[in-house]
This record gives C-alpha cells, sequence and structure tokens, in this order.
C-alpha cells in the first residue's frame, strides 16, 4: 500500500508573525514546522501501511523558500521519503495553486493507493486544498475523518457531520481528510531527525 500525505511547513505559531508587506501574506522566512493538523495524517498513514503489512508512506509539500524541518519531523516520525516543491513563486500562492502543484507532485510519486491530508492548515484556514486537488486528480474525496479503514480496495471512513457521523465507502485511490484527534500522532524519533 501507498500512502502519501501532504502536509504543509508553517512559521512557529509561538513566534510573533509577521505580514511581508509587499505580497499581504505571512512572512515564512527561516525555520518552518510541521502544521500540527498534518501530523494526525502522518500517523494515521503510519497505522494504515502498517495494518496492510506492505508499503510505504511519501509526503508532498509545497514551500518558497527550500525549508525542510517540518519534512523532517514527519520523515522522522516514520515517512519513507518527502517530496518539496519550492520555488520563489510560489509565495502567496492560493489554494487552487497549491492544489495544482500538489497534485503533480503526487502524479510523479507514482500511483497511490490513498492520499490523505488535514482537514485544514492551522495557518490559513482555508480547508479547500485536499478537495481541489482531488478534483484535479479525478479522484473521490471523503472529509472530515474521525476513522478510516481500507479493506478490498475500499475506502470506510465514519465523517465528522454537526448531527454526529456519516459512514461513506469509496473505492481507491481516494483523498482523504482527517481531523484533529483521529489518532494519536507518535513522537518523531531523535534518531530521525
Amino acid at each position: 500500500m501507498h500512502v502519501i500525505v501532504c502536509v504543509k511547513q508553517i512559521p512557529d505559531p509561538a513566534l510573533p508573525g509577521e505580514l511581508d508587506p509587499s505580497t499581504n501574506t505571512l512572512k515564512r522566512e527561516g525555520k518552518l514546522i510541521l502544521d500540527e493538523s498534518d501530523s494526525y495524517g502522518v500517523e494515521m498513514a503510519l497505522q494504515l501501511v502498517a495494518a496492510a503489512g506492505d508499503g510505504e508512506v511519501s509526503l508532498v509539500s509545497m514551500a518558497p523558500n527550500e525549508e525542510v524541518s517540518g519534512l523532517r519531523t514527519a520523515l522522522a516520525m516514520g515517512a519513507a521519503k518527502a517530496v518539496l516543491v519550492s520555488d520563489p513563486s510560489l509565495a502567496g500562492a492560493d489554494a487552487l495553486t497549491t492544489a495544482k502543484v500538489l497534485a503533480a507532485a503526487t502524479k510523479r510519486l507514482g500511483d497511490a493507493d490513498l492520499i490523505i491530508a488535514g482537514t485544514e492548515s492551522s495557518d490559513g484556514y482555508t480547508g479547500t486544498v485536499p478537495e481541489q486537488m482531488a478534483e484535479v486528480l479525478g479522484l473521490p474525496s471523503v472529509t472530515f475523518a474521525k476513522t478510516v479503514e481500507v479493506a478490498d480496495g475500499a475506502l470506510k471512513v465514519d465523517r465528522q457531520t454537526e448531527a454526529g457521523y456519516d459512514e461513506v465507502t469509496c473505492s481507491l485511490p481516494a483523498v482523504v481528510t482527517v481531523t484533529a484527534g483521529v489518532v494519536e500522532p507518535r513522537y518523531p524519533s531523535f534518531k530521525g531527525i
């Protein structure tokens, strides 16, 4: 099983943020960290691959400044490889551009059985990139997953709703977004960092 996780590297929220006056976007110079919401996706992917008994977890990310600290954290959790798409022209990219770039990176990694992303990033909160990626890739998309199972070429998800949960099933490959608390993310290994 090959699971690709979309991860976002963000400025450390514990540090004061600063806007770039020329782009009106958050400055992203310096060290970036793994967005906490994406750590749930990485952990879910690792658990699904372990349950399948074979496969690997790959990461895709986009950043304008070639910073890899956040990716290193996800690799130290157990992901096998990471692809960073980095170009200064991507600074301040909108959600659709981000989705197209991540979709292209996903295609280059090869056939994925499942693509996982956090429901939304903690620095932008648009929550639309995974669904736009699914559309670009021509894949089904399931959002707000609280539980995820893969069996017999299908994805079974308990999807969080205002009224409780909906059980959703779709064919693979697919894109799924996971919510905080779906699993307990493991700590990155010191050796891996």
